[in-house]
């Protein structure tokens, strides 16, 4: 389907006008970065004041401009616009070009210049060059626009994500303050292992969404070096030890002492963390989580598997965005920031690698993450002309 553009052509002379028309009814754009063609409607005004009512009620995209004009002239007109802040693609048309008039009108916004007389071949140039100066603009804006609305819906989650647990915390500051429960200062130990917990989450929040910073804006060194798997898991395992013991979590590890890969050590931690400490938080009282490593020549892969509350089919396609968490009465208890699962992702595509998930409701989940084992394989020289998945600095 062919996208129209209106094309106002402003000249006293009807043969000017018609001849333009003539050689746009017919004339189609094509260009790289939109699927469709381009087609023009052509509307003419004889002075610069209907050509004005013109631009202001029909919005055309291209204007051709004569300077000489009865009444009011091409720059005056184009001056308008400028002050009006009308978003319009204006080309001078003129039998009497100067430097000085070149200089005004690119002064108030004309795109180009096109002396009278000229060719139909050098009107479709021009034509062909007005649309792609328009279609980039609009990409330009509506790329612009789209980074604002992530920025603005980043911001309205994070806010979201950290006035709860700063409201839990105010509250339970304000019951020890006013001593609701009395003098006795054991009485509070809840709530201050309550406030203890909700600030927790808040610097894991804040953990999560440095880990997520760093890697998008790669600005955060990435040292390569033999990664020892079997060291790192028992370490990520360490860290939610305390949270498995107390729900009485059984945590098993199968990976050989030998498993190891060349990778960022702190990247594949951050892998390993995120999988276990879910394996755990969402798990049930009595459950236990199975890790599983495996390599092979090329790649490594990660599963880890627990017998927690599972995931219903609608909920596995959400489950790797920024700010995704899964809210319903199992996990309504659960901190978290929604970042964790996103970063793995993240991070298993520096590595030319993966993350999926295969869940039942109320019967658990297994996460697996398959990373290539040797980055070296993959990195190419600039000069030859292949693709860079990541470079070591």
């Amino acid at each position: 389907m062919a996208e129209i553009f209106k094309v106002l052509i402003v000249d006293d002379e009807p043969g000017m006008r018609s001849g333009v028309s003539r050689i746009l009814n017919d004339f189609t754009v094509s260009l790289p970065d939109i699927k469709s063609e381009i087609k023009f409607q052509v509307i003419e005004a004889e002075t610069a004041e209907s050509g004005l009512t013109i631009i202001e009620s029909q919005r055309p995209d291209i204007l051709f401009l004569d300077n000489k004009l009865p009444g009011m002239s091409g720059l005056e007109l184009l001056n308008i616009i400028a002050e009006k802040k009308i978003d319009i693609l204006t080309v001078m048309i003129t039998a009497y070009a100067s430097l000085d008039t070149a200089v005004e009108a690119t002064k108030n916004g004309a795109y180009d210049f096109l002396a009278k007389p000229f060719s139909p071949a050098e009107i479709k140039h021009m034509v062909r060059k007005a649309c792609n100066r328009i279609v980039y603009k609009r990409q330009a804006k509506n790329l612009a626009e789209e980074r604002k609305r992530v920025r603005f819906q980043f911001i309205s989650v994070l806010a979201h994500e950290l006035k709860s647990p700063l409201a839990a915390i105010q509250g339970y500051l304000n019951i020890v303050s006013d001593r609701v429960l009395g003098n006795e200062l054991s009485v509070y130990d809840n709530v201050i292992n309550r406030s203890l917990i909700r600030l927790d989450g808040m610097k894991k929040l804040i953990f999560d969404l440095l880990d997520m910073t760093r890697i998008e804006s790669d600005q955060r060194r990435r040292e390569f070096a033999q990664v020892n798997l079997c060291e790192l898991a028992q370490k990520s395992i360490e860290a939610s030890a305390l949270i498995a013991k107390q729900q009485n979590i059984a945590i098993n590890l199968d990976v050989r002492d030998d498993v190891v890969m060349q990778g960022d050590h702190t990247e594949i931690e951050i892998i390993l963390n995120n999988l276990i400490s879910n394996a755990v938080k969402y798990n049930k009282p009595d459950g236990k989580v199975d890790i599983k490593i495996a390599a092979d020549d090329k790649k490594v892969v990660i599963s880890v598997s627990d017998t927690g509350i599972g995931l219903k089919e609608d909920e596995i396609g959400k489950l790797f965005k920024d700010f995704v968490r899964i809210k319903n009465e199992q996990t309504r208890n659960i901190l978290g920031s929604g970042l964790g699962l996103s970063t793995v992702k993240k991070l298993a595509q520096l590595y030319n690698g993966d993350i999926s998930v295969k869940s039942e409701f109320t019967k658990g989940s297994c996460f697996t993450v398959e990373l290539l084992k040797n980055s070296q394989e993959v990195l190419r020289d600039e000069s030859s002309g292949n693709n860079i998945l990541f470079k070591a600095d």
